[in-house]
């Protein structure tokens, strides 16, 4: 079979062995594969990953060196079963599935360890065990998103954001755009997204965003809406105690502490947005902690693969929360494809081109510029080289 092989961040159509599945594995013929962040990144800096996740206990991240084939955003059709499969959809079925199985006996990373080869190929080895079938009528092209949205639909659910809450999404590349569309389908009604690009921001805009600000000219903390419960600076916040004080100490035979404690079962105690930093730069959750009002939410879901700092006690003085999200959970990724099959999300916006695998290395290339590309499809049966 035909695969994009990476090896020192340069790409060349090879023609490699095709899988077998072992127990419990499903081959499949790949339809389309999506060009992830993470693939950009371990295009060229693989080593430095593989260094940071060997602390956390996995060994087999791709190095540079290696030949690898990338591609961990897919969908399929079943061509052939592994022994002691359940064996759950006819031959020819599409499929979506998590991006990791078992290889050697140990759990490899799908299109990120050389150990397990990924979609940028004819054919990939699955496991059967997370492996989902794609409801009739859902497109190829949007079910290979179901990867990078389940990641915003995780990220969406760790915040516990409440329909009221505003949400604040700053960087508006596909994981900013999955977050926006997952917050319009969770019924947030203020959705304020941010990005320098002007291309991103008209994307953020056809996914729901409500406002959407370019940060080198607007006040992000401006655009929050109704700013009476949105405090900026320490004076304001203590000034709104001792007013509440005086007025609640007017009403006659009601304690003002069981008043208070009311107010905050009801929401009614001051409290900032809930910011999903999308960037993964050194700086900005700093720059966030800074100029996000008092007691906002903050959910980390760039990942940032250099040293960073914050001031702790900024973040205290503010009582802001910090939230880490990674990837996501099997039923996540489930209801991230059935959102999309039941019209509950729209992702097209996201799709902005499709190549065959001669045309992976352009691809890479092009996604460089924002203004060009979101998300790219590789067709392992197209023979576009270029976008």
């Amino acid at each position: 079979m035909k695969a994009a092989v990476c090896r020192r961040g340069e790409f060349d159509v090879q023609h490699v062995e095709r899988p077998v599945p072992g127990p419990g594995q499903v081959l499949l013929k790949v339809l389309r594969a999506g060009i992830c962040g993470s693939d950009l990144h371990a295009r060229v800096h693989a080593d430095e990953t593989a260094d940071l996740v060997t602390e956390i206990g996995y060994d087999d991240f791709m190095r540079t060196d290696q030949d690898v084939v990338l591609g961990h955003e897919f969908v399929g059709e079943v061509a052939e079963y592994g022994p002691r499969c359940r064996e759950r959809w006819p031959v020819g079925a599409r499929v979506v599935s998590l991006p990791f199985r078992r290889a050697d006996g140990e759990v490899q990373l799908t299109g990120l360890s050389a150990k397990a080869p990924g979609a940028f190929a004819e054919y990939l080895l699955v496991d059967e065990a997370v492996t989902m079938p794609v409801p009739d009528g859902l497109d190829s092209d949007l079910a290979a998103l179901t990867e990078p949205l389940a990641v915003g639909y995780h990220a969406v659910a760790r915040s516990e954001i409440g329909r009221g809450e505003v949400a604040v999404v700053v960087g508006c590349g596909p994981i900013g755009l999955a977050v926006i569309l997952m917050l319009k389908a969770r019924g947030v009604r203020r959705v304020v997204a941010s990005d320098l690009s002007p291309a991103r921001r008209r994307l953020a805009a056809q996914c729901g965003a409500d406002v959407v600000v370019d940060p080198t000219v607007d006040d992000l903390a401006a655009a929050l809406g109704d700013r009476s419960m949105h405090f900026r600076s320490g004076p304001a916040l203590i000034d709104f105690a001792l007013e509440s004080m005086r007025k609640l100490q007017t009403i006659p035979g009601l304690p003002w502490w069981r008043l208070m404690a009311l107010g905050e079962r009801l929401g009614q105690v001051p409290k900032g947005p809930v910011v999903f930093e999308c960037v993964g730069v050194p700086g900005m959750i700093d720059r966030l902690c800074t100029d996000m009002p008092y007691r906002s939410r903050i959910v980390v879901v760039g990942v940032c693969m250099e040293p960073d700092t914050v001031r702790p006690a900024l973040i205290s003085n503010k009582e802001m929360d910090l939230r880490f999200v990674f990837a996501y959970n099997p039923d996540e990724f489930r209801a991230t494809l059935h959102l999309m099959a039941d019209r509950k999300i729209d992702a097209r916006p996201l799709l902005t081109g499709t190549v065959g695998l001669g045309g992976v290395r352009a691809a890479f290339d092009a996604l460089g510029d924002p203004e060009v590309h979101a998300k790219i499809l590789i067709d392992p049966a197209s023979s576009a080289e270029e976008i």
